[in-house]
């Protein structure tokens, strides 16, 4: 029997004061990100923008670069577009304005421990993720506060069905908390430091399942949903096609999250891991090129706008970026090209098209149309918006084009051969650096003038600002009590999540099987792929009827994203980190570090050498030419963290062990041009006055003896102390023949231990030999 519902009318006004606090906050870090970016890419031409002091070094500031950009900059500004547009969607204040006060300042407690923290060398050595354990704790309090203050406001919303941008929150929350936790997983040995607990090749997967999916779930995902919000707002305009963005939706959140080994193509990971990687890298062209044409087409009957409306202008390039940035991406997947792009400046290229282009843009254009919302008023001036674009623009186009030329001069230098192919072109490493000099200057200037136009940016609206007033949203609605026979709803006894179900099975058996077991995985993936879409055609009515309650069912549709996002990193990296060692050392293994040696490592993770030098001779000739035998599996089961690196600003050094004299180190830290004329690494004077943190080598060899690597279980504090004093005496003694005067308990002795060795294994099959390179 039917009754009628009652009805109410509510005014609703919105917590926008939370808005312009993030949005203020992503303005100035975005100032301060740019500014540490745009030093460190002059520090890479003159190597004396370092300053000799010790917290300015590249090898620190890149960290600090990065973490603003993607956490405060962006971050600041996903928050700022999640809470204004989750308002409106959901017509519902935020369920907590408490909630939402403390994730706006703990995330800024946050940033600032960073800002402090890296600078100062702690840090966990991981790419995107340095930030020491204390710090990360708190990352993910106030983003369980995030989380809680959304999922609390979409119980109590007023909109009952959930439109397209809330899908892409959703996604971002509960992945991005699958990601961090996993990946930040440690044993601290101090309040400062900290070993993760997976190592070696272990540690390369879940560094890239998190690294790459960082990108995916936190610069992608939040900012598709704030387009699928802003852009039809700001062009008044419809999204082009709903059914175009469901297919984007669940196809980007299932694919994406398989791609991160294609960061690892050529290394030791197994093989099956990175051809699986580029295979999915590929799929990903098709729901990324779905949202670009989504986000664009949507602009359709509003074009003419482009000519005096800035926000527009903003909005159309980024989608436009996020398309080329998409399409950049699968391309250096593929296995042929990463070969060639790999280590080289193609990649920094590649990333910042998608930061400075997709993300700075969008951000701009969401300001811009924001800022005459929030205060009241209008824009101060739509001039000086357009400049900024345009400034903007030559500023990506000149940072972007110069590392297109420089990473490919660079990768085609370091793979060119003479004589048939069996001597190197350019052995000496230095000789690709002097060649892209040039290039690496327009890197500075077209960073130079992004920063600028993000200056013009904060005094617009600053501007905007002071000629207006702050003001909250308000919106007056009707709201109907729900009839409970309308919550009866099935989220997982259904065709199309059975389907799913049944092809994610198949996959899964084609993968994990060879022989007939393979053939048969292919045709039950076939046959329930089309048995799926015949389905669909014949029953597309009730299979619309299914999703459109599924979209007013918030807990289902959040648990299905969890699943879909869940799947593709657990069929990588449980095996993997399961697998046990025998299986995966290719008859090699390490030889544990001493604690002079351990001592030693744990300073090059501080400075951040691994932001310039890899430790990974990947399966290329050249490459084995250039350093030596290629890198086993067995070479890392005792790195934590793992030190393979993704960028060479120098040589290589997987191999480095004995390839030089200890006082050819000492010299090249001391002044780096005294030993390689040409280089553009710093100096390191600290390194000579700084002791070795003895006192902190119980702890850490307690931790890696917990992690698995074979540290005597009677080693004493004394016995460590003895260990050490042997081991630098010699080197001390080593250094004093060539003229190199040094003490035995400073930081320089323990870095040259760790250094000389690197390369150094056992053969499993005869552990009583032990080879070096």
């Amino acid at each position: 029997m039917n009754t009628n519902n009652t009805t109410t009318t509510i005014t609703i006004t919105y917590d926008d004061d939370i808005v312009r606090k993030f949005m203020i906050a992503s303005i100035f870090w975005a100032l301060v990100g740019l500014g540490a970016g745009v030093l460190i890419a002059s520090q890479l031409n003159f190597w004396q923008a370092n300053f000799n002091m010790e917290w300015l070094t590249f090898g620190r500031l890149r960290p600090l670069h990065t973490n603003a950009a993607i956490f405060a900059f962006v971050g600041n500004m996903m928050f700022a577009g999640v809470y204004y547009s989750s308002q409106r969607l959901l017509r519902v204040r935020m369920a907590s304005d408490l909630l939402s006060k403390i994730n706006f300042w703990g995330w800024q407690f946050i940033i600032v421990c960073a800002a402090i923290t890296l600078p100062l060398g702690y840090s966990r050595g991981k790419e995107y993720a340095e930030l020491i354990w204390p710090i990360n704790i708190l990352v993910a309090v106030i983003w369980l506060v995030f989380a809680a203050n959304f999922f609390w406001t979409l119980a109590k919303r007023n909109e009952k069905s959930i439109y397209v941008g809330i899908w892409f929150y959703i996604a971002t929350i509960v992945t991005i908390t699958m990601l961090y936790v996993v990946n930040h997983l440690s044993i601290p040995t101090s309040f400062t430091h900290s070993y993760p607990i997976f190592g070696g090749v272990q540690d390369a997967l879940v560094q890239w399942w998190y690294g790459h999916n960082a990108v995916a779930f936190f610069l992608t995902t939040p900012m598709l949903g704030i387009m699928y919000y802003f852009v039809p707002k700001a062009a008044n305009r419809p999204v082009y096609s709903y059914r175009l963005s469901i297919i984007h939706f669940w196809s980007l959140v299932f694919i994406y999250i398989w791609a991160g080994p294609h960061h690892l193509l050529n290394t030791s990971l197994p093989e099956w891991l990175q051809t699986l990687g580029m295979l999915f890298s590929l799929m990903l062209w098709a729901p990324s090129w779905a949202g670009m044409l989504n986000g664009l087409l949507t602009l359709r009957g509003a074009w003419d706008k482009l000519l005096t409306d800035p926000v527009i202008k903003f909005f159309a390039a980024a989608v436009t970026f996020y398309g080329m940035a998409t399409f950049e991406g699968p391309l250096l997947s593929i296995k042929s090209v990463n070969a060639l792009s790999h280590y080289t400046d193609w990649t920094v290229g590649h990333v910042h098209s998608g930061t400075l282009g997709w993300n700075g843009f969008l951000a701009a254009g969401m300001f811009y149309w924001l800022a005459p919302r929030l205060w009241k008023t209008k824009l101060h001036s739509v001039a000086m918006a357009n400049a900024h674009f345009w400034l903007g623009m030559v500023g990506i186009l000149l940072y972007v084009a110069s590392m297109w030329v420089s990473g490919i001069t660079q990768g085609l230098m370091l793979n060119a051969t003479t004589e048939g192919g069996t001597v190197l072109q350019y052995p000496n490493f230095l000789d690709t650096l002097q060649a892209i000099r040039p290039v690496m200057l327009f890197r500075a200037i077209g960073g130079g003038l992004y920063l600028a136009g993000y200056f013009m940016l904060a005094y617009n609206i600053w501007k905007t600002a002071r000629s207006g007033t702050p003001v909250n949203g308000t919106v007056e609605i009707t709201v109907e009590e729900e009839n409970a026979s309308e919550k009866r709803f099935s989220t997982f006894l259904n065709a199309p999540v059975i389907y799913s179900a049944l092809i994610v099975f198949a996959l899964c058996l084609t993968i994990f099987s060879n022989g007939a077991l393979f053939i048969f995985g292919m045709f039950l993936t076939i046959t329930f792929i089309i048995v799926a879409i015949a389905h669909f055609e014949f029953c597309k009515a009730s299979w619309n009827d299914w999703y459109e309650k599924l979209l007013k069912h918030g807990f289902g549709f959040s648990v299905l994203t969890i699943i879909a996002a869940a799947i593709g990193g657990a069929v990588q990296i449980i095996p993997t980190v399961t697998m046990q060692r025998a299986d995966n050392i290719e008859g090699r293994i390490q030889v544990p570090y001493t604690p002079l040696e351990l001592a030693g490592r744990d300073i090059y993770v501080s400075e951040g050498c691994y932001n310039c030098h890899s430790q990974m001779i990947r399966t290329l000739v050249p490459e084995v030419m250039r350093y030596g035998d290629y890198s086993h599996l067995g070479e890392y089961v005792y790195d934590f963290p793992y030190q393979w690196g993704s960028k060479r600003t120098g040589p290589d050094l997987a191999r480095e062990g004995g390839l030089r004299s200890d006082d050819w180190h000492y010299f090249h830290m001391l002044d780096p041009r005294s030993v390689s004329p040409g280089s553009n690494m710093p100096n390191y004077p600290w390194l000579f006055k700084k002791p070795i943190k003895v006192k902190q080598l119980p702890n850490k060899i307690h931790a890696m003896r917990m992690l698995g690597v074979p540290y005597p279980i009677d080693l004493s504090e004394e016995d460590i102390q003895a260990q050490i004093d042997e081991q630098a005496a010699g080197i001390v003694a080593r250094l004093a023949e060539k003229g190199a005067f040094t003490d035995p308990d400073k930081e320089i002795v323990a870095l040259i231990a760790y250094l000389q060795k690197l390369g150094t294994y056992e053969l499993t099959s005869e552990k009583d030999e032990v080879a070096t390179k």
